[in-house]
């Protein structure tokens, strides 16, 4: 089968294309707003790859809003990825190529002339690593276009400086909602429909979609969105990993972020600069890469969201909880035992660390989980349990709560113990669900093998996603009734494998909510 280019898809001439063109697949050339690309086609699926949506950041566009790709004239060979925005080597996804703002496109070869739903992902990855997935397990059993997006991370993300505007930080953001604005002008050429399109994605692509959620400046560009794992962060911001920045966490405000810049500047010997924001784009990127780092030291910069007063004018727990939330519908939820925190290996690490994460409430954490309720290893699971919980489980119920008194939310809880576990993850140790545990079937490595049991998981969340996308409804065929969350009917459809998913009331119980909500952010 072969892709079809829709009628508003205008070939180019072979002789305006360039050589490198042949190696495109016949029938792939579509005509964007910037000029003609064409793809490959490879087990029913047709690829545009490495589409440029946004001029390059850099020189006078580092630390700025994204700004309108220059047009080509030649036929583009969208047969190759495009670069990975700059990054340490954290996720096996390295670059210094500022050039990185480009996206993949993916689409049915049989697509022919109908309408379909869009998926649009936003990968994870703390915002500091990452690279999008090849959605084309979606595209083939889910008759969806994909579309996969790179944008600006750590410190070319997020970097505020008073001397980069008053509104400067969350260059993440306005890039992802630049590959937005790209789709509601392109997608129609792709056979995509640009008024039902989804935003999706895990981790910081789950914080992202509730940050987009809220975004005033995201306002129409998308309809439904699907925040999975979006709440991770330490909930009392205790030796985390990352710089607050998920679903449920307290933002910096741009003032504060402004103070991080200016010592980040001096950092990297802007300080005393007559022009500091001159000063700071002509820094190497591997300098900047170095100094920023992990992004937990006090002169590392802001490498994270921020409320900067435009892109986001509070935080989205904040906007949750105040109903300042644009008019989507949205797929929300955690996986139940995920945690970004050290493992406790040892009744001593356990109290150690319970100690240092929770500090003047930690002898009513250990009275809730004693350690003597849990099987051996126990430290190990009784400190995963309470990370989970604290961090994950219950913000995510409790932003289920708030968002459904202003928007329609299906809620949701992976119980998938079971699944194959990630590479991240000491595989001696039993760790659950874990956390962004549905990656790997909404896009399965190719030859990957799943047992029977997550065979019937996998189908399940790819036609209950996938099915979201095209209607606004998990439910659907081959998956089981799952009505929206609301404060009569607080459903949350546990996702197990085997086709043992079901409809939960008990989380809050079972996991000590009414504890741990006093602690969360904007609920006291």
């Amino acid at each position: 089968m072969m892709f079809t280019a829709p009628a508003s898809a205008t070939p180019v001439s072979p002789s305006t294309t360039l050589s490198k063109a042949t190696d495109c697949a016949p029938g792939t050339t579509v005509r964007t707003d910037k000029g003609a690309v064409c793809g490959t086609v490879s087990d029913g699926v047709a690829s545009w790859l490495g589409i440029r949506y946004a001029a390059p950041p850099v020189g006078r566009l580092r630390w700025a809003p994204p700004e309108p790709a220059p047009a080509w004239n030649s036929t583009f060979p969208a047969t190759e990825k495009g670069s990975n925005c700059p990054q340490a080597d954290g996720l096996g996804a390295g670059s210094t190529n500022e050039d990185c703002l480009n996206l993949n496109v993916r689409a049915p070869a049989n697509a022919g002339a109908k309408r379909l739903p869009v998926m649009v992902q936003i990968h994870g990855g703390g915002f500091r690593f990452g690279t999008p997935a090849d959605g084309s397990h979606l595209v083939r059993s889910g008759d969806v276009i994909s579309v996969e997006v790179h944008y600006r991370l750590g410190i070319f993300g997020f970097m505020a400086h008073k001397d980069l505007g008053r509104h400067s930080g969350n260059y993440a953001f306005q890039d992802q909602q630049a590959a937005l604005r790209w789709v509601q002008k392109n997608i129609a050429a792709f056979g995509g429909d640009p008024h039902n399109v989804t935003i999706y994605g895990a981790s910081a692509g789950g914080s992202s979609v509730c940050a987009n959620a809220v975004s005033p400046t995201a306002k129409g560009l998308f309809q439904k969105g699907i925040a999975q794992s979006g709440e991770y962060n330490s909930l009392l911001g205790t030796n985390t990993s990352w710089q607050p920045q998920d679903c449920k966490s307290e933002l910096p405000t741009a003032e504060e972020a402004h103070r991080t810049g200016a010592r980040f500047a001096a950092a990297v010997g802007c300080g005393d600069a007559a022009d500091t924001a001159a000063c700071l784009r002509r820094v190497p990127v591997q300098t900047l890469l170095d100094k920023s780092g992990d992004g937990m030291g006090p002169d590392q910069g802001t490498m994270a969201p921020i409320v900067d007063g435009k892109t986001l004018t509070m935080s989205p727990a904040k906007a949750f909880v105040t109903g300042h939330i644009n008019k989507v519908t949205l797929m929300h939820g955690v996986d139940r035992d995920e945690t970004q925190l050290a493992s406790a290996n040892t009744p001593a690490d356990y109290s150690r660390l319970v100690q240092q994460q929770y500090g003047r409430y930690a002898s009513k954490v250990f009275a809730l989980y004693p350690l003597d309720r849990f099987p051996a290893p126990a430290a190990f699971i009784a400190y995963r349990t309470i990370a989970a919980d604290s961090n994950s489980v219950c913000p995510s119920l409790l932003n289920h709560q708030r968002m459904s008194r202003y928007i329609t939310v299906y809620g949701y809880q992976s119980d998938n113990s079971d699944a194959p576990p990630a590479s991240f993850l000491d595989q001696t140790k039993p760790n659950g669900a874990f956390h962004v545990l549905l990656n790997q079937f909404l896009s399965p490595r190719p030859g990957q093998q799943f047992t029977p049991n997550q065979q019937a998981f996998g189908a399940q969340i790819t036609a209950q996603w996938t099915g979201f996308a095209r209607t606004g409804d998990p439910t659907v065929p081959g998956a089981p009734l799952w009505p929206r969350f609301t404060r009569q009917n607080p459903d949350v459809m546990a996702l197990a494998p085997a086709g043992d998913s079901q409809l939960t009331r008990e989380i809050a119980r079972q996991h000590h909510c009414d504890f741990w909500n006093k602690l969360t952010p904007y609920n006291h």
